[in-house]
């Protein structure tokens, strides 16, 4: 695995890395590529999250926190100088086999630094019960993107309160335990965050893809034209007529926004946390698209595995989640 590096140092938007992991999976030789990266404080939600769902977007503003959308699925997360981001592009087109490699490669790591991290759940790394690390990924053709935090000395205070809604106020109760959840590395490391992220590159890697000012410019215009794109962070809200929503084991949140008139479906767009795995957009809006919203009728549109969809996902599951009240 090769490590990329910049051609000069400079602090830069999350936005900026997001379009590099972009650059350089469409443009770099096949191989498996890594680098480290930090930001000032930043919130980065999932691509089918709901942006004020999300977001407390005062309390950013007010605190000169930037907000930004990533391409891949999972749920918000907040950045600062205090985390170290990993960004990993593979050519595999096995997604699970994959994510399931990058989660190992990082507790593996984790575990060499003397640190008892484990696997738990969809996408967490966590120390003594508490999250260290999230992680998340999202593929194109010929290759897969995986990307995560590690949570070194990150500011609590932030992170508590630029990802909770308005409506969803923080007692001092909840705040606690929000804490306990959460683990820091440097209460189980001695070194500091350079040091980390040599040890990524050293213990990784196996050599270096330097990347050119030409290079550069190009990722820019990437960033400029997709991830900094108001269009882009906001995302869609098309119109529906219902909303149906279920937390699912395995899956995450899933709401599905229905447009309905005289029991048929115009289009669902789907929200939440969960990982897409293939084009979600194409099979709801060409599998369920004039299908009445019933039951047999939408389990007979649809195929009968969705896990290569959106991963974990069951179809019954899925069937009950749109017909269900």
């Amino acid at each position: 695995m090769l490590y990329v590096t910049l051609p000069y140092e400079k602090t830069r938007k999350a936005s900026f890395y997001l379009a590099m992991e972009e650059y350089v999976a469409r443009r770099l030789p096949a191989g498996d590529y890594m680098f480290c990266w930090q930001v000032k404080p930043s919130v980065v939600f999932g691509r089918n999250q709901v942006m004020a769902a999300e977001v407390d977007t005062a309390y950013c503003l007010a605190n000169g926190i930037g907000m930004f959308r990533r391409k891949s699925g999972g749920g918000c997360i907040y950045a600062d100088e205090g985390n170290v981001m990993l960004s990993f592009v593979t050519g595999s087109d096995d997604v699970h086999l994959t994510f399931n490699r990058y989660i190992m490669m990082i507790v593996l790591m984790l575990r060499q630094m003397g640190v008892a991290a484990s696997a738990t759940g969809r996408n967490d790394i966590m120390v003594d019960g508490r999250k260290v690390s999230g992680n998340a990924f999202y593929h194109m053709p010929g290759r897969s993107i995986v990307h995560g935090t590690m949570l070194y000395d990150t500011d609590m205070e932030n992170m508590l309160h630029a990802i909770t809604p308005p409506g969803d106020k923080l007692t001092r109760k909840g705040v606690e335990s929000v804490r306990r959840r959460i683990g820091l590395l440097k209460d189980y490391v001695h070194s500091g965050t350079e040091d980390l992220k040599e040890y990524v590159r050293h213990t990784l890697c196996e050599g270096e893809h330097a990347l050119t000012h030409d290079d550069v410019a190009e990722i820019e215009r990437i960033e400029q034209e997709v991830y900094l794109s108001p269009a882009f962070i906001q995302g869609k809200d098309p119109r529906h007529t219902l909303v149906r929503r279920r937390r699912m084991d395995g899956v995450g949140g899933i709401e599905a926004r229905i447009d309905v008139k005289g029991g048929i479906i115009r289009s669902i767009r789907l929200t939440g946390d969960f990982f897409a795995t293939g084009d979600v957009d194409s099979l709801l809006n060409g599998c369920l698209k004039g299908v009445p919203l019933e039951r047999e009728a939408v389990a007979e549109a649809l195929p009968d595995r969705l896990d290569g969809i959106i991963m974990n996902l069951g179809k019954d599951d899925f069937v009950s989640l749109l017909t269900e009240d």
